[in-house]
């Protein structure tokens, strides 16, 4: 799916959902807020959010962090509108800049006028971007020696019953879900070529998963 196509598609997906998209998705985003806590970034460095959506995970993290510079790319126009328009009801927009972009090609200088980030994270976007592991490739990117990757989104669910398995990805297809079984796989190789594996839970069951990656040299 080429750049305009996808984003095309997201719109199409957010123009209405984008409305009530933080109401219903509280329910079964879980981890969004630990992932938040975990973050931790230094004082006055810079913090992205890769598939920022309605800003929800940007506001929170933008008060739990005040000394922190927020960033957050999203594909999608439509839910960029609704972003901005949650980020500057919060007050914060001196602290979170908002553009539109892709997950896999994306460059910081030109969105932003900034060369890095000491921490990039991923909130239930990665089983939404279909080149995924490119998507991983490119927020390395970004990252400095001793950054950090942080990302939580939808596991196996490998030990919750069969039928709500099935039930759920069928469900989840619908919007253009697809969970990354092999996310686990996919860190361990990069961490044998670009750093540390730091964790890697599966909390709820394998309901969903939970990654910290630590980038090394950058070489």
């Amino acid at each position: 799916m080429g750049d305009a196509a996808g984003a095309a598609l997201m719109d199409r997906l957010y123009r209405r959902q984008r409305h009530f998209y933080d109401l219903t998705r509280k329910h079964y985003l879980l981890g969004r807020d630990r992932l938040i806590e975990g973050l931790a970034p230094p004082s006055d460095s810079r913090v992205l959010e890769i598939g920022c959506g309605t800003a929800r995970n940007l506001v929170a993290a933008a008060r739990a962090w005040p000394e922190a510079q927020f960033f957050g790319i999203d594909i999608s126009a439509e839910m960029l509108d609704t972003a901005r328009r949650v980020v500057g009801r919060a007050g914060l927009a001196a602290r979170i800049e908002l553009a539109r972009g892709d997950a896999t090609s994306f460059d910081p200088a030109w969105l932003f006028g900034v060369p890095s980030f000491s921490r990039i994270f991923f909130s239930y976007s990665l089983s939404m971007i279909p080149e995924w592991r490119a998507a991983l490739a490119q927020a390395l990117l970004w990252l400095p020696a001793g950054g950090e990757l942080h990302i939580v989104d939808f596991g196996g669910q490998e030990r919750l019953p069969s039928w709500f398995r099935a039930g759920l990805r069928q469900w989840l297809a619908r919007f253009h879900v697809s969970p990354r079984d092999e996310l686990a796989a996919e860190l361990a190789a990069l961490a044998g070529r670009a750093g540390t594996l730091h964790r890697l839970e599966r909390p709820h069951g394998g309901y969903a998963q939970y990654a910290v990656f630590h980038r090394g040299c950058t070489g």
